[in-house]
């Protein structure tokens, strides 16, 4: 279903992916335990996480064997395919495996993260939230399938129920021939330009960049300021 579609050998050297501050901080048990009560928090949290999990035996459909080790932001990486959302697909993976979603500029992500969350907020009935995210940078290189010349390409369909679906097909096929990713329009930001990374050996050279804060406050499209 991808013979099509071109394939294109690229090598981005500043990708930006926004995540969600909180996933960077360390746990707040940390400031109640002494030295003697760490190895059975990491023993609890080696039970429950899901990425020490993927790491040490695999998780769904990611394999040990192929989560990155000893590299800067190694467990954000990994976290990043380990963790997807329980029985729902997003637009290049589905419950079993995630991806690393990102963009060339952060104004995309931003948009891309704004529609996402406001998605969220209100499909749980809440009006004001105010999110910290933090910038994480990230270079690629190597061959992505290319949907950047066939915009109009049923994965990219803005409705998820149509578009997710088509994308997961693409997914796989992308996978199944080695490739490294997807290269794709902004289905939420007008000429912007994303990737989807679905092996986490492809997210190279991970460092983290500024701050935002999106605040909501009644209002659909929320407030957006660097913090930091």
């Amino acid at each position: 279903m991808i013979d099509d579609i071109p394939v294109a050998r690229e090598a981005l050297p500043r990708t930006v992916r926004l995540v969600s501050s909180a996933r960077l901080r360390e746990s707040v048990l940390l400031g109640l335990a002494d030295a003697s009560d760490l190895a059975a928090l990491a023993e609890i949290e080696g039970a429950t996480s899901g990425r020490l999990i993927a790491e040490a035996r695999g998780l769904g459909q990611v394999s040990p064997h192929e989560l990155v080790h000893g590299v800067p932001h190694a467990a954000h990486i990994n976290a990043a395919f380990a963790f997807a959302r329980p029985r729902t697909l997003n637009r290049f993976n589905g419950p079993k495996r995630g991806a690393w979603y990102a963009a060339l500029d952060v104004e995309t992500c931003i948009a891309e993260v704004t529609f996402h969350m406001t998605r969220f907020l209100a499909d749980s009935g809440i009006s004001e939230a105010a999110i910290d995210y933090a910038e994480l940078h990230a270079s690629f290189a190597g061959e992505f399938l290319d949907l950047r010349p066939v915009p109009d390409h049923p994965a990219l369909n803005p409705d998820p129920a149509l578009g997710y679906p088509e994308g997961n097909r693409l997914a796989d096929a992308a996978l199944a021939r080695g490739l490294n990713g997807i290269l794709y329009p902004s289905v939420r930001y007008t000429n912007g330009t994303c990737i989807a990374a679905l092996v986490p050996h492809a997210v190279q050279s991970v460092a983290q960049g500024d701050m935002w804060r999106l605040t909501w406050a009644g209002a659909p499209e929320p407030e957006v300021e660097r913090v930091g």
